[in-house]
């Protein structure tokens, strides 16, 4: 039996999408692309890669609000 990560399938979609050009896309492919993208965020956030994501993101941020001092 085969079974697919949710996060995995739509980490996939969102790469696929991301790559088309940006003169193709309507209004509605752009919501919906959000929409996907915000879907993975909720997934992913619980998980140690998201913790570490969000880990990672916060040193950063720290770091340039230090370095703009």
């Amino acid at each position: 039996m085969v079974t697919i990560n949710v996060a995995v399938l739509l980490a996939v979609v969102v790469i696929w999408r991301l790559r088309r050009r940006t003169e193709a896309r309507s209004r509605f492919d752009e919501k919906l692309t959000v929409v996907i993208v915000l879907a993975l965020g909720v997934l992913l956030a619980p998980t140690p890669a998201g913790q570490g994501i969000l880990n990672i993101l916060g040193q950063f941020t720290s770091g340039v609000s230090q370095a703009s001092r």
